[in-house]
C-alpha cells in the first residue's frame, strides 16, 4: 500500500488552524505571526515588543493580555513548532512500512512544512536558542527527538541501520535533513531542486547499513 503522505499535515501548526476564532483568537494569531516572522528574520534579542505590536497592528499592552513576556511568547511559538514536528514523527511511525520508508516519509513531511511555513521550520530546526527555552519547551523538543530515535532503533533492529547508538544516528540523520530544511525555508532551493532529493537520499546513506553482499568477478 502506498504510504500516506506526511505532507498533508506538513503545514498545519496548532495556532494556525482553520477553526472558527473569536476576536481574541484573531488578535493572538496576529501577534504570534508577527513575532514568528520577526524572531526568525531579525533574531530574538534584536526584536522588541513594540515592533511585534506594530507589525501585528495592536497596542504594545495587548501583547501582555496573551503572553507574560517576550520570552513566554517565544516559548509558545517554539512549542507549537515542536509539536508539529513530533506529530509528523508519529504519522510516519504509524505507516505500515519499514524504517527506511518511515524516515523518508518524515523527511518529505518536514521539507513540505518548510515550504509552507518556513519560519516555523526555521524556528525549530535552524536557529539555536537553548538558553531561551523553558522546561515545557525542552520537554516538547525531547518528544520529537525520542520519536526520531525510536524510528532509528527500528532500523537497527531489522539491520537496515548501522550498529551504534540510536541517539548518534538520529543526530546524523537530522543534521543532513536540517540542511535541506534550511535551504528550502530560506528559498534557496525550490521543491524540485536537484540538491533536495540528493540531500534526503544522503540522510539515509549516512546511517544505512552497508550492503554486505559481494559481487563476483
Amino acid at each position: 500500500m502506498e504510504p500516506r503522505s506526511a505532507g498533508r499535515r506538513a503545514g498545519r501548526v496548532a495556532w494556525l488552524d482553520s477553526r472558527p476564532m473569536t476576536q481574541a483568537d484573531l488578535t493572538r494569531q496576529r501577534l504570534v505571526r508577527a513575532a514568528l516572522e520577526l524572531f526568525t528574520a531579525r533574531g530574538y534579542h534584536e526584536t522588541t515588543t513594540p515592533e511585534i505590536a506594530k507589525k501585528a497592528g495592536v497596542a504594545e499592552g495587548t501583547i501582555y493580555r496573551h503572553f507574560t513576556s517576550k520570552q513566554h511568547c517565544f516559548n509558545e511559538l517554539y512549542r507549537a513548532a515542536a509539536r508539529w514536528a513530533a506529530q509528523l514523527v508519529k504519522d510516519a511511525d504509524a505507516l505500515k512500512v519499514g524504517p527506511r520508508e518511515k524516515l523518508a516519509e518524515l523527511a518529505r513531511g518536514l521539507v513540505a512544512g518548510a515550504v509552507r511555513e518556513p519560519a516555523v521550520a526555521r524556528l525549530f530546526f535552524v536557529y539555536r536558542h537553548e538558553d531561551l527555552l523553558d522546561e515545557e519547551s525542552r520537554k516538547t523538543a525531547r518528544e520529537f527527538r525520542l520519536g526520531l530515535e525510536s524510528l532509528i532503533a527500528q532500523g537497527k533492529a531489522d539491520g537496515s541501520v548501522k550498529p551504534g547508538a540510536a541517539e548518534v544516528w538520529a543526530g546524523v540523520w537530522l543534521g543532513v535533513v536540517t540542511l535541506a530544511i534550511d535551504r528550502v525555508s530560506a528559498k534557496e532551493w525550490p521543491e524540485g531542486h536537484g540538491n533536495l532529493q540528493l540531500t534526503l537520499d544522503g540522510a539515509w546513506d549516512a546511517i544505512g547499513a552497508s550492503d554486505r553482499r559481494t559481487v563476483g568477478p
